[in-house]
């Protein structure tokens, strides 16, 4: 547990190097400013959305894959919202100027990598195979893990 904390922990430290990248700008509030901020409530919608569009799922559905509304588009959509919500700090930072700016670049990657390919998708796509079996399968075949598929596949959905 110790060790997992400190991963954790470190991690944080990683992710708040964008948060100080956007506070040490000299100039004003800039369209970066409000392209970040923009990006950030679009994040923060979208994850509420899907948390509501899961839990009611689960209401009316025992055991089976949410393929509905947003989970249509992305197997995981929480964890893509909140990439992006990083990915509105990073617009934020890139106010700062260089080198400053390279700064807001690391959290949005971090956790892009910490949740394709390390804590996030890998270990719950596990547990839904074992769990869900072929009905999972299949919905892996249809959705893309990450990223949204924007448009319609004709499948009706």
């Amino acid at each position: 547990m110790f060790f997992f904390l400190q991963s954790q922990a470190i991690a944080g430290w990683f992710l708040s190097i964008g948060v100080l990248a956007g506070t040490m700008a000299q100039s004003p509030l800039s369209w970066l400013d409000a392209l970040g901020i923009a990006i950030c409530l679009i994040a923060l919608w979208g994850e509420r959305m899907a948390d509501r569009q899961l839990a009611q799922f689960r209401a009316t559905q025992k055991g089976g894959v949410c393929d509905v509304g947003l989970w249509s588009r992305s197997r995981h959509p929480n964890y893509f919202f909140e990439w992006l919500f990083w990915v509105g700090i990073m617009a934020i930072g890139f106010n700062a100027g260089l080198p400053l700016m390279l700064l807001a670049l690391i959290p949005p990657v971090i956790m892009y990598v910490l949740l394709v390919h390390v804590s996030g998708i890998p270990p719950l796509e596990k547990h839904m195979l074992e769990s869900r079996g072929e009905a999972f399968r299949a919905y892996q075949k249809r959705v893309p893990a990450f990223f949204p598929r924007l448009f319609s596949s004709g499948a009706g959905r």
